[in-house]
């Protein structure tokens, strides 16, 4: 049999809680065996599995979607390089995205955002009269 880890290896070694990991079996993110006495059991590939929830989490992509793109995976044998490498880029443009949103918010953050309150000396050069409220409600010059 392959080399397994137990749910306490599984999460000493991914840096993630034996909850949180019971909580993604729940999900359909990872999945286990059980032996005989009903305890978990890991394959090794799981610590990959685990580490790829934990980026798409980090990059705000919801679970739903972390679920979705780990389906994809072949089941009954290790993912090869190329599954990994299609997976990832099913994410590349939602990622490219949110960096580009992410880097307009850096940028703009320190002049007028639109939001409506008119406190800083440029909102009246690029917001004049509050012209951004037309847009409707939010913050219209933090996103590109």
């Amino acid at each position: 049999m392959a080399h397994e880890l137990t749910i306490g290896e599984l999460s000493a070694r991914s840096g993630v809680s034996t909850s949180a990991l019971r909580f993604y079996e729940r999900q359909g993110l990872i999945g286990a065996r059980r032996t005989d006495g009903n305890q978990r059991r890991y394959p090794a590939v799981t610590l990959r599995r685990v580490a790829l929830v934990q980026a798409g989490k980090a990059a705000g992509i919801p679970l739903q979607r972390i679920r979705a793109a780990l389906g994809t995976l072949p089941s009954g044998k290790q993912p090869t390089k190329r599954d990994w490498e299609r997976l990832s880029r099913s994410w590349r443009t939602e990622l490219d995205a949110r960096i580009e949103t992410l880097e307009a918010i850096r940028g703009r953050l320190t002049t007028c955002i639109g939001c409506g309150c008119l406190s800083l000396k440029t909102c009246g050069l690029l917001n004049p009269d509050d012209e951004a409220a037309a847009e409707g409600p939010g913050a219209h010059y933090l996103v590109s």
